[in-house]
This record gives structure tokens, sequence and C-alpha cells, in this order.
């Protein structure tokens, strides 16, 4: 099974190559604004991609997934496209889990303070497979420019309790790759780099 892997294509999605898979995962910042009307563009887009399966969380950019009602979410969300907010799919016996929570409160969508991340973080279920979330687990492919590790380390705390197959996310620009820690490998995949260019080639998985 093959896994395509993007994140943080900001209204961009149009101008990516997407290559053929089974799966294809977008890890958050779909859009810019966040408006209605760009998910709106971006669901179109994405409903109509060959992968069997899709799957894709909000990012801090994505401000009408956080405030839109159950009843808006499931007239924006094509029926084909999972969309998941700490909760979980399965596919071909494989548990996904996302969450869209950044440890950026305030001015950002999804931004939690520190004790909130924490009850979102434990809901990730210990069976998970796939885990996708849009912030890092702290110092791993988080680096700001100024070289400063901005990922979240109650996450990477129960990513190690975890120990999820594949741990994929996006947020940090700067970032893009892959690195594997004992059981996990994690991919931050975002389409962006820090400059804002969209230069990242989706990231392929073979399961």
């Amino acid at each position: 099974m093959t896994i395509i892997c993007i994140s943080d294509t900001h209204n961009k999605h149009e101008d990516l190559h997407i290559p053929e898979g089974d799966i294809l995962i977008h890890a958050g910042d779909i859009t810019e604004s966040g408006t209605k009307r760009e998910l709106k563009s971006f669901f179109e887009w994405f409903k109509n991609q060959p992968h069997t399966h899709k799957i894709c969380i909000a990012g801090n950019h994505d401000f009408y997934l956080e405030s839109a009602s159950e009843k808006e979410l499931k007239t924006l969300i094509p029926e084909s496209v999972h969309y998941l907010c700490d909760d979980q799919v399965e596919i071909n016996n494989l548990k996904f889990w996302g969450a869209p929570h950044t440890p950026i409160p305030n001015r950002w969508a999804f931004g939690k303070d520190t004790p909130t991340i924490e009850q979102h973080w434990n809901k990730i279920p210990k069976d998970t497979n796939i885990l996708i979330t849009h912030t890092p687990p702290y110092d791993i492919l988080d680096e700001s420019y100024e070289q400063d590790a901005l990922g979240c380390a109650i996450l990477r705390d129960r990513v190690k309790k975890i120990k999820p197959q594949f741990h994929i996310f996006g947020h940090m620009h700067n970032n893009y790759g892959i690195v594997k820690f004992s059981e996990t490998t994690f991919v931050n995949a975002t389409s962006f780099n820090d400059s804002y260019s969209l230069i990242n080639n989706p990231i392929k998985l073979t399961l």
C-alpha cells in the first residue's frame, strides 16, 4: 500500500504534481486565510484525486474548520473524504488518527494552551498505526528559521508511548523530510518552504 503525504499547501494545491497511490493525506494548513470559499475549492480538488482513500486534517490557518457546526462541515466535506479532528479511520486494518492542534493559543485556529493540548493528545489511541497532526513533536523536524525547536513536547511524549509506525505532520515550513527514531518514522510533508515557495514534492510512503 502506498501513502502520499502533503501539507501546508495554502491554496496552492492545484500546483502540486500528486503521484499515484492508495491513500492521499493532507496534514493541515489547507488554506491561507481559512475561509469557507478557500475550503470549498480545496475539497472539490481533493475529492477528485484518483486515490482510493483521502484523509485530511486542519491546520492553524484553517479557521472555518474550527468554527463551523457539524451540519456545516457535513455540507462542506465530501463523503469520499475522511476529515479527522480528534478522530480515527481504519483502512486495510491500519488505524489512522488525526488532530489539528498546535501549542500556539489565541491568534490561530486550533491553538491550545498546555493543559488543553495535553487533553487532546491523551485521546490518541494506543493502537494507532499512523498518526497525523499539524504540529510536529518537539525537536523532530520542527526548527524555526532561528533554529529554535517549536514542536510540542507533550505530543512527543505521547508518541513515545504509542509508538505509531508513522507520524505525519507539517507546520514548520523549512523542515521538510523524513527521520526515524526507534519504531516511528517521522514525516514533515510541508509543501512550502520557509519563503512560501512551493518547492517540496509530495512524500511517498510504502507499507
